[in-house]
């Protein structure tokens, strides 16, 4: 090709949003969440097919930890997808216009998560149409993400946890591990601690968690208590919305403070950053506005230099940290693993990307049928 020939255009076709369906599915988690402000045995989900024109179907899922609230969020997804049927398929627009919809009624809680749901979908048909995966179509590349296994360590007796604690290294080669703190006793969370490192070792990192469980007084006791212990981080001590408390925490404790999954879109995360409540963020995908929202935060949280990590969805997530400037650790939990025909692979540590157009989600409609809530 001479210099003054032009390479041949790349054009993507414009698709059009025809129709989004929504079904509700209850699983059994494996291991049951028994954190101090919930016991959780049944996980429920909303799968999401968002079909064009052209017959590309993008698919998402959300998890909104609540049965009784999944009637709400289809009957939201089922209304925007009216709102949007016809309109172009382009993400970053259609979130624009969803959240417009919502200036008088408000920003946060479940209208957030239902506009996350569609533009997760939304990007995966995107990137199916592309004939590329969802992190190539971000500007990256296929590839692998550092992950930390998720899957238990909930409040039980320390020996159980340890034994529960070398299983969930060994499941995937892990060489991080989350556990949940908040016992009645702080010294039971202590014995914890020390049985799960005595277990696994110097080398596996370990992430705190006391799931929002304590006040601002049992947070000073039991953080600065643990402060001294080596641990990566020590994750939402308070309830979400108390930042005034976890600014006086960042401020006193050695050990980094992660907060971020409770964040409601990116001002959220910029409002945390600005007044220094935290070390570490970790957005969740169905409350930081899905994969537009995510790219909006990262490149807060990218400009600030804090370190950001995922919580839950880990399809979606592992996409979007190869293309975050700050990734730190992928939460990995396959909680949803039984819906899908394929999951990912884990290997050594690590989330492994597959090398196929969108996300690469595709439901087990077997297992769909057998889980499907009335």
């Amino acid at each position: 090709m001479g210099s003054s020939e032009k390479p041949p255009a790349v054009r993507l076709s414009p698709l059009t949003l025809k129709d989004v369906r929504a079904r509700p599915v209850v699983l059994k988690l494996k291991r049951p969440v028994v954190a101090r402000i919930a016991t959780i045995t049944d996980w429920p989900l909303i799968l999401i097919d968002l079909e064009t024109e052209e017959g590309i179907v993008g698919r998402s899922y959300l998890e909104p930890y609540t049965i009784k609230a999944m009637k709400y969020l289809i009957a939201a997804i089922r209304d925007f997808g009216e709102i949007l049927k016809g309109h172009t398929l382009a993400p970053v627009e259609l979130y624009a216009l969803a959240r417009k919809s919502l200036h008088f009624v408000g920003y946060q809680g479940m209208s957030m998560i239902a506009v996350a749901g569609l533009d997760m979908a939304a990007w995966d048909a995107l990137a199916k149409a592309a004939g590329a995966p969802l992190c190539a179509l971000l500007g990256g590349s296929v590839g692998t993400v550092s992950a930390y296994n998720s899957n238990g360590l909930w409040l039980k007796e320390p020996q159980a946890v340890a034994a529960e604690a070398i299983e969930l290294r060994d499941e995937g080669g892990f060489t991080a591990l989350k556990l949940r703190l908040g016992r009645e006793q702080m010294r039971d969370d202590l014995a914890t601690i020390e049985a799960v490192r005595t277990a696994v070792g110097e080398d596996v990192h370990l992430m705190v968690d006391f799931n929002q469980g304590l006040n601002l007084g049992e947070a000073l006791q039991r953080c600065h208590a643990i402060d001294g212990l080596g641990l990566d981080w020590i994750e939402e001590p308070l309830v979400y919305d108390n930042f005034d408390g976890y600014t006086q925490l960042a401020a006193e404790l050695k050990t980094p403070i992660q907060i971020g999954e409770n964040f409601y879109g990116p001002r959220d995360l910029y409002r945390a950053l600005q007044c220094k409540a935290c070390d570490f963020v970790m957005p969740d995908f169905m409350r930081i506005g899905g994969v537009t929202g995510w790219l909006r935060a990262a490149a807060i949280a990218g400009t600030a230099g804090v370190p950001m990590s995922t919580h839950l969805y880990p399809e979606v997530a592992a996409h979007v940290m190869r293309v975050t400037e700050t990734a730190h650790w992928l939460e990995w939990q396959d909680w949803a693993d039984p819906i899908l025909q394929k999951p990912y692979d884990i290997k050594d540590g690590r989330l492994h990307i597959p090398d196929i157009p969108g996300v690469g989600l595709e439901w087990n409609e077997d297992a769909v049928k057998a889980h499907h809530a009335a």
